[in-house]
């Protein structure tokens, strides 16, 4: 019998089986190095991710509207569609009154209007705030300025103000009241399609785009009109006084320039925010007070019209009486 040599390799299987635990060994102690690399990494990404929202959520007006430290003009902007969901939504500019008119050192503030209208109860909420302000600190004037568009809903706010200024090619008026709709009777009738609505009250189906105009329903929605117009109206008297022309085509809907709006009474006199400030209010530092509704704050809002959007589609309510 042969004595085994210890100098004597192993077999070549004992070898292959070292080897490869040795090589497992590593393989798994490389990729716990690579599991810890991927583990920070994503902790740092998540980090990261948590700040941008923060800053993102974060107000947009951070330090514009705080409280200064001399005496100035307080400055808040009205700009685009005046609706719940949008910048110049009642929410944001009644905060950004209260807050200039609150301010100690706030000796006027002017309203920097550029906008088409849009909802009457938001125009209306801010309408009445001014007048509560007035009210309440009867030392500090308010005036309105007209950059571009002062039109409807955006000029019953101005009307307001004590003031309304405008450059000669501002476009101001609009005192009316719109509703928009569409019929497809005769479109639904060519294509052979059949309308299948049901509903529980008789008038449920008010306004029903694919039925036939019914003259009834059209005389209660011309009622409604008439009287969301003449809540402009009395408004815009209230604001205005006897500075108005008596001329009936003033609450007709039309449109003028600044230059002609003074003519009408619509407009006291042309001039920018500048010159207000300087010139009117007697103190050239202006500070804005504007109000911008932060990103997280928007997307709910978004997501909240589009519910509200999709609850008057439910409810076959086909639109909504708009200042535009």
């Amino acid at each position: 019998m042969n004595e085994l040599n210890p100098n004597t390799s192993p077999p070549d299987d004992e070898r292959w089986a070292r080897d490869t635990l040795t090589k497992l060994a590593f393989a798994s102690a490389t990729e716990q190095r690579r599991a810890r690399r991927w583990g920070i990494f994503f902790k740092f990404l998540f980090f990261g991710y948590l700040v941008l929202l923060l800053v993102l959520a974060w107000p947009d007006n951070l330090g514009k509207a705080t409280a200064s430290a001399k005496r100035h003009t307080a400055l808040v902007r009205v700009e685009g569609l005046i609706a719940s969901s949008t910048e110049a939504s009642a929410k944001n500019l009644i905060g950004a009154l209260r807050k200039a008119f609150k301010d100690n050192n706030t000796v006027g503030v002017i309203l920097q209007i550029n906008s088409p209208g849009g909802s009457p109860v938001q125009a209306g909420e801010i309408y009445d705030e001014i007048w509560k302000l007035r009210e309440q600190y009867p030392k500090i004037p308010v005036h309105a300025v007209v950059s571009d568009v002062c039109a409807s809903g955006g000029y019953y706010i101005a009307a307001a103000a004590q003031n309304i200024y405008a450059n000669q090619a501002s476009i101001v008026g609009s005192i009316g009241v719109r509703m928009d709709s569409f019929g497809f009777t005769e479109a639904i009738a060519k294509l052979g399609v059949e309308r299948r609505a049901y509903a529980a009250g008789v008038n449920k189906d008010f306004l029903d785009p694919f039925k036939p105009v019914n003259p009834d329903e059209v005389q209660h929605l011309q009622g409604m009109l008439d009287a969301i117009h003449q809540q402009f109206i009395t408004a815009v008297k209230k604001g205005r006084g006897e500075r108005l022309k008596d001329q009936p085509e003033i609450f007709s809907g039309l449109m003028w320039t600044g230059a002609q709006g003074v003519e009408l009474g619509l407009v006291d006199a042309l001039g920018s925010a500048r010159y207000v400030a300087e010139e009117v209010i007697g103190e050239k530092t202006i500070l804005d007070y504007t109000q911008h509704t932060g990103w997280i704050e928007r997307l709910l809002d978004e997501v909240e019209a589009s519910a509200g959007a999709a609850l008057r589609e439910g409810l076959s309510i086909e639109g909504t009486p708009q200042w535009r």
